[in-house]
């Protein structure tokens, strides 16, 4: 077969492929273009999630007949002024972007600019079918109607209407994050679905985008180095997400889906969430233009970084140390159900005789003495509190953030009183976090100390678990667990890290092994210390079912107030909550 030279309209229908590829495709072609206009605000209207009909208006600078129509040819545009392609600082270059949609729908555009004629101008399918004046305000509007409805073998493809409106609005969303200076309105099959004012501050803007609450549960962020800046939101640990799809990444004010910077987000909360939880943040890279490519997608929704460790080690660095500021925080959200469970407790009607109470609990053997709940149960023992009595005065509830304890339930929580409610620990996750930091403290100090055996412990492993722990026997060193090798098919511990204390050793060392087997060559060293000290953070630390005297459940309560990342467990679970006056008063229908 001879070569041939494609026709023009097969040309366009080629590039649509690469840029068109469902509505929110032509959408965000559409949203950019309208920003690097000038607007300050932006209207979108969608019928049928965006198949039918997209709609963008904006009051940005407008143009006139003679720039429409070369805005519909291939390879022309405003936003590249001289020939140094990778110098494009624009949202919007795509020199094909507007000729291509308009070969595979109907595209009609209507523009002014301020002080001059209107025009109309309509493209179907490649064709043109009106050009004429028009009265229109200032700016530009861009209807495109039927897409892909002569393309049969591309419409097919679309998902329904309602996944592809999603698509749509994610779009939308994070244009819309990006620049908090203009004005948005999304509209769909005419009812309103997001509207947000000009002028928010960015923290304003993501929340009223992803989740009002988040602007309780993050910090901020603002850090510089080598040439790169870092800004934006970060929610907090314990503000988690079942996905991923509330990371919003921006390099130069362009929304990305970079590898890179998505695993820099989970290498800066690694330790801080379980595995299958995802955090919520919003980062804006700014970076000198020389140092990047964004022409690596045809879409630029990935770039390439000249130095990506420089990259990503400002984004772990800067999201670590603004949540190291952050301290004990956690995101306090009492779930609904749980709230639920205090007010269904059932009354009996009067006159029902009261069933028979069990008889009451013999005295502790301890100094203090014991509660039990009197209401008859079929299923399990009554729960048990206690409460001690301390021969020297508790502290005043008002002196701590995390108030002054008061009691522990069922050997595993601790009860305190703070000035603006009750607060409840969970021992052995907020004791896992502080024996975790002070490892690291110690780390960072020249190492852990160790506590040497007075017999050394044989652990019996299989010899592939003791190939792994031998290979990382220097770095296990340094956390104070010395090991030797004890035959094939065994190790032998002769020292533990003294924050241990008296822990189960034998646990802790296959605890390790599996660690090391499972996520060695995938984690940097940081990130494989990082796993290891939280191991074996997790063996010592206080567990679930000790009773703890006052003053050990107020020491706790003041270390915590002074640690960070306290809020939340090696796991990602918040590690304390709080019920605030006013949700205990409706609990009591005071309120």
């Amino acid at each position: 077969m001879s070569i041939r030279r494609l026709p023009e309209h097969l040309v366009n229908r080629i590039a649509a492929g690469e840029v068109v590829e469902r509505p929110a495709s032509a959408l965000k072609e559409l949203v950019e273009n309208a920003i690097d206009a000038g607007a300050a605000r932006i209207v979108v209207r969608l019928a049928a999630g965006g198949i039918e009909l997209i709609e963008v208006g904006d009051d940005g600078c407008g143009m006139g007949p003679a720039d429409m129509a070369l805005a519909l040819e291939r390879h022309a545009t405003s936003k590249l002024p001289d020939d140094r392609i990778e110098a494009v600082t624009t949202l919007g270059f795509r020199g094909e972007a507007l000729p291509s949609i308009a070969s595979v729908a109907r595209l009609s555009i209507e523009s002014r600019p301020a002080g001059a004629e209107g025009w109309l101008r309509t493209v179907d399918n490649g064709e043109v079918v009106e050009d004429r004046p028009a009265a229109v305000p200032p700016g530009t509007r861009i209807r495109v109607e039927g897409l892909f409805a002569r393309v049969p073998a591309r419409r097919k493809f679309l998902r329904s209407a309602r996944s592809e409106f999603a698509a749509c609005v994610d779009q939308v969303r994070r244009l819309a994050m990006a620049r908090p200076d203009i004005a948005f309105t999304l509209e769909h099959d005419g009812r309103r679905v997001l509207g947000v004012q000009a002028g928010e501050s960015r923290l304003e803007r993501v929340a009223a985008l992803t989740d009002r609450a988040l602007a309780a549960n993050s910090v901020g962020l603002d850090w510089a180095r080598e040439g790169m800046r870092l800004g934006g939101v970060a929610g907090l640990p314990t503000f988690h997400r079942g996905v991923a799809d509330h990371q919003y990444l921006f390099v130069n004010g362009r929304p990305v889906k970079d590898r890179l910077l998505s695993g820099a987000v989970r290498g800066a909360y690694a330790e801080m969430l379980a595995r299958d939880r995802h955090a919520v943040v919003a980062l804006f890279l700014d970076v000198d233009p020389d140092l990047i490519d964004v022409n690596v997608h045809p879409a630029k929704t990935e770039v390439r970084f000249r130095d990506p460790a420089a990259a990503r080690g400002l984004i772990v660095g800067g999201l670590r140390r603004a949540l190291d500021e952050a301290g004990f925080r956690a995101a306090q959200r009492p779930a609904e159900e749980a709230m639920a469970a205090w007010t269904t407790e059932a009354v009996g009607p009067v006159g029902v005789p009261a069933m028979p109470l069990p008889p009451p609990a013999e005295p502790a053997a301890s100094s203090g003495f014991a509660f039990h709940d009197r209401r008859p149960t079929f299923f399990a023992p009554p729960p048990e509190a206690r409460a001690e009595v301390v021969a020297e005065p508790l502290p005043a509830s008002t002196q701590f953030p995390l108030g002054a304890a008061r009691g522990q339930v069922a050997r595993t929580y601790i009860v305190a009183e703070a000035e603006d409610g009750l607060v409840l620990v969970d021992q052995h996750a907020a004791h896992e976090r502080l024996v975790l930091e002070r490892m690291r403290a110690a780390l960072a100090k020249g190492g852990v100390a160790r506590q040497a055996l007075l017999i050394p412990e044989v652990v019996e492993l299989d010899e592939v678990a003791c190939d792994a722990l031998e290979d990382k026997a220097d770095e296990l060193a340094e956390f104070g667990l010395e090991l030797e090798r004890f035959g094939p098919r065994a190790m032998l511990v002769r020292a533990t890290p003294a924050v241990l204390g008296q822990g189960d050793v034998i646990g802790l060392v296959t605890d390790l092994a599996d660690e090391i087997r499972a996520h060695d060559a995938a984690l940097s060293l940081k990130e494989r210390i990082d796993h290891v000290a939280a191991t074996m953070a997790c063996h010592g630390s206080v567990r679930a079912g000790r009773v703890l005297s006052v003053v050990e459940m107020n020491a706790l309560l003041r270390e915590m107030e002074v640690t960070p990342h306290s809020g939340q467990c090696n796991h990602g679970r918040p590690t304390w909550i709080k019920l605030a006056h006013g949700d205990i008063e409706k609990l009591f229908g005071r309120k």
